[in-house]
């Protein structure tokens, strides 16, 4: 049989909890790198850029 009996983890099952487990220890180490704050731009430089930018695409568009 394919499938194993009822109550018994297949070799499938153990793929699946590695897999799971890894990308659970990705987040983690995601999640801890986001934590330490070592941002190369700071969020208000890009957030400054990115008005800039919206600011001139709406004056070439006022200007037309």
């Amino acid at each position: 049989m394919t499938t194993p009996a009822p109550g018994r983890p297949g070799p499938d099952d153990n793929i699946r909890k590695s897999r799971v487990e890894r990308r659970r220890d990705r987040i983690r180490r995601d999640v801890q790198q986001a934590r330490t704050g070592r941002h190369i731009v700071p969020t208000w430089l890009m957030a400054t850029v990115l008005g800039l930018i919206l600011a001139g695409w709406l004056y070439l568009i006022i200007t037309r």
